[in-house]
């Protein structure tokens, strides 16, 4: 299982207040809010938090097959300025990040063990960020190959109408998209 997500963090800056009255308590864990408080950087914080919660949700979604918003189940632990761990109820997700002045991007499995490939890429907007992701991850396999969504949204790979063992993952936000697929075993 993987699980992705981006932010643009100068579309959030316009288009989200995470300081208004009781937002935080809303999604964030009492340490989580803790560490945003007493961050350097609260708002890149939150949505470091934020995006590894999304990540890690889509992985938890997948393996699940089902849909739920409960962002305070998923407590979130920065490992290192690359890694962290989201945990809900006794599962874990590891995830990797990355951060720039105008973007963050978190990619989370199951395992830290299984190869991948993650890409983030930035969106020309005079086309549709859906086709311009999809064409991107589809260029890894054959011409054969297509993006169907199951009916939570999930997306997967098929080749000749046979579902392919990859678990698949996509994002975008603002200027800014991506995809992550593993094989799985």
């Amino acid at each position: 299982m993987i699980g992705n997500d981006v932010v643009d963090l100068k579309l959030t800056k316009t288009e989200s207040n995470w300081q208004r009255k009781g937002f935080l308590e809303k999604q964030f864990t009492d340490s989580e809010i803790s560490e945003i408080l007493n961050s350097t950087n609260p708002f890149v914080k939150v949505w470091l938090f934020w995006s590894m919660k999304e990540a890690a949700y889509k992985c938890y979604v997948q393996e699940h097959q089902k849909r739920f918003f409960a962002p305070k189940k998923f407590s979130c632990k920065i490992i290192s300025d690359k890694e962290g761990v989201v945990q809900i109820e006794s599962k874990k997700y590891f995830i990797n990040y990355l951060m720039s002045n105008n973007y963050i991007v978190s990619v989370a499995r199951k395992t830290k063990k299984i190869k991948m490939v993650s890409e983030l890429i930035f969106i020309d907007k005079k086309e549709s960020s859906t086709k311009i992701i999809d064409d991107k991850l589809l260029s890894f396999f054959t011409n054969e190959t297509q993006l169907l969504k199951n009916d939570l949204g999930i997306p997967s790979l098929y080749q000749n109408n046979k579902k392919l063992p990859i678990s698949v993952s996509k994002t975008h936000h603002g200027d800014y998209g991506a995809f992550a697929f593993t094989f799985q075993k």
